[in-house]
Order: C-alpha cells, then structure tokens, then sequence
C-alpha cells in the first residue's frame, strides 16, 4: 500500500476557525494520514488535535511546518487576513498542496504573492469553491456548450441579500458566483461597479472596518456590470436585509433560445426553460430540471453537501500533484474571482470604468476615493 500522504490543518480559533470542514475532510481520503494541526488559540488547539486525532499540535504554523515538513496543508480559518503569509510559508516550506478556504485574500498585491511563491515552490493550490467540483455544474456546462440556450447573452449572479449584503456578501458569497460566472461565460474584460449606502452612493465617510478580516468597508448596496468574453454581460448585486426564502443565491444564464438558473453546492438545484423570450406568459412551458445526469434525468446521487465538495476537491487536489496539472479550482482561477471582486470597488473608487488587470494591486478603500467629483445621488424633490 503506498505511503499515505501527511497533512497539516492550519485553523484560528474565534478568527475564522477551521472553515467549512477543511480540517475534518482529510478523514475521509484513505491515502492520507493527519499528523499535525497547528492553532493560536490554546483551547481551540486542544480541541482540533482531538478532532482530528493528530498527533504533534503547535501553538505556531511556521514552526509546525518546519518540524513536520507535511506534504499537504488545509489552510482553515474563514477570515483572509492570514491566507497570503499562510499560503507562502506553507509553499516556502515545500508543501506540495495546499486546499484554501475562501474568499482568497484581501487584494491583488496579496493574490500576486502568493501565486508567486506557489509557483516558484510547484505548490499546487486549490480553493474551496465547493460549486467547481458539481457533476451538475458539468451538466450546465455541456448544455451550454450543446447549443441549448443559443448564444449565451448574459449572466446574472446574485448574493444571499441577508445581514451581510453590500460588500461583505460580495465578499463572502459573491467570490462563489462570480467563480462561476467567470468559469461558464469568460474572461472579464472590464468593469462598472457602484457601491450605495441604502439610497446614496457611498463616500469616503462610509469606510469602516470589515468583518472577518476582509479590510475596509463600504456599503450596504452593489451592483455591477462586467464585460465578458464574446460580448457577454455580467451582473452582480447584493442589497442588505432583503433576503428571500429560497435565496436567491446563485446565477441566471440567459441565451438567444433558453433561459437557465442555478444555485451553489455541490448538488444545488438548477432548471433549463426553453424560451427565446426568457418567460413561460402562461404557455405551460415546462421548467426542466437538470441533473447530474442531464436535462430532465432523475437525480442519482446523494447530496453530500459542503463536505462532498470538499472531499471531491482534495481528491483533485491529489491528483493535480500527481499529474502536474492545475487544479480544477485553482489559485489562478480565484484570483480572477478576488480581481472582479475588487474592481467593483476600484470603479467605484475612481468613478469610472475599470479594465483587467487591473492596475492597481492594493485594497481600493485602504486610500480616500479617487474620483475628484465622485457623484452622489440626486435629492428627492
């Protein structure tokens, strides 16, 4: 039986925690072994080493990284403000793959630092957006590719609208969709964003410190437009305390001959309509159904939920270092989902359209908005 490759868990107790089950997955692949989890919070590390049944426990990643030497490493902790000085130790320290939580990291000088070092090192790196690993976002995607919703026109993507919506849902949520939006519609070639606090645009008086280490905020609104490849728009928006039952998380794809809705997960629901016009107008048009197995086949998996995704990435994860192949989510791929991500705040921020790559690398909202007549909204009469 081969030797079991050896992972380390990095978490932060009360700062972002073990994630959505990165820790823990590690427990369902046979052909790995945890041996170590590092944490700097005493109790919180007590507890992981327990749950994990590893046995070195560190109160210091870096030292745990230097003693153990790991071939894999779950970089855990849900708030990004530790990810980049994570991700480039664990490379540093010749780790062959990491598996990331998400959202990615706070700006694109943090995303160009990490992928840097990933690359000089060969550290595979994949990040958990659960959705990338779907057999029915494979289903979506041959349907599109099939022809069946024509030429592809746009793509709509939306946060959950609760507590957190504005920026911190595109932040946290929006990473996921526009992943998606980006994988199904193309590259994004420029972008239109405006951030609003309830019905005025936000100034530099709205900027406040995020939640979860994600670094200055702004916003309770967002809306944006991206140019995608082949003449594709992109939407998102997010409005706070407007949430729906079901959410409406997830994205719209509308096409010259049909019309397709999805959400995210790792079996999440998703229907096609055959329409050229995007409506049923009473005609009894059937909403199909679309399946791992295709459009209007019976579902035959088990929704494992987060942790099937979880699992599914870190067998990729495995198999992307054993074939020296990117993974399927990968740090390059997130990074274009971290870049639309602070455009939409870039716009803003100079009061114009912004092009990719963008030029500037650091937190738009860590220097006062650029645009010297950054307009606001009218008056009501």
């Amino acid at each position: 039986m081969p030797v079991p490759y050896r992972v380390a868990v990095i978490g932060s107790t009360n700062r972002g925690n073990y994630g959505h089950g990165l820790d823990v997955v590690w427990k369902q692949l046979p052909e790995t072994e945890i041996v170590a989890v590092a944490d700097d919070h005493p109790e919180g590390l007590a507890r992981a080493a327990t749950r994990l049944g590893a046995t070195h426990a560190y109160l210091d990643y870096r030292t745990m990284l230097e003693a153990i030497q790991p071939d894999l490493v779950s970089i855990a902790p849900r708030w990004v403000d530790q990810h980049c000085d994570m991700v480039v130790a664990a490379a540093q320290a010749g780790v062959k793959g990491i598996y990331l939580e998400k959202p990615l990291c706070r700006s694109m000088e943090e995303a160009d630092a990490m992928e840097l070092a990933c690359t000089q090192a060969n550290t595979k790196v994949a990040v958990a957006h659960q959705t990338r690993y779907s057999p029915i976002l494979r289903s979506v995607y041959r349907l599109i590719h099939e022809g069946h919703l024509g030429d592809i026109m746009e793509i709509h993507a939306r946060g959950k609208d609760d507590h957190r919506g504005g920026v911190e849902d595109l932040w946290v949520l929006g990473t996921h969709v526009l992943d998606l939006m980006h994988h199904l519609g193309g590259a994004p070639n420029w972008c239109s964003g405006s951030l609003l606090e309830s019905t005025r645009l936000v100034t530099n008086k709205d900027i406040r410190p995020g939640n979860e280490g994600l670094g200055p905020f702004a916003g309770n609104q967002v809306h944006a437009i991206y140019g995608l490849e082949n003449g594709i728009l992109g939407y998102f928006s997010s409005r706070a305390n407007t949430a729906a039952n079901p959410s409406r998380f997830g994205i719209t794809i509308r096409g010259s001959e049909g019309l397709l809705t999805m959400g995210t997960g790792f079996l999440p629901a998703a229907y096609y309509l055959a329409s050229s016009d995007w409506q049923n107008h009473g005609r009894n048009q059937p909403w199909t159904p679309v399946s791992s197995g295709g459009m209007g086949q019976p579902e035959s998996l088990e929704n494992g939920g987060l942790q099937e995704g979880n699992r599914i990435a870190c067998k990729d994860l495995i198999a992307s270092i054993e074939d020296d192949r990117a993974p399927e989510s990968s740090l390059r791929e997130a990074m274009v989902a971290t870049e639309m991500i602070l455009a939409i705040l870039e716009s803003h921020s100079l009061g114009k359209r912004v092009h990719f790559p963008l030029e500037n690398r650091k937190h738009p909202l860590n220097v006062p908005f650029r645009a010297s007549n950054l307009p606001q909204a009218p008056k009501r009469p």
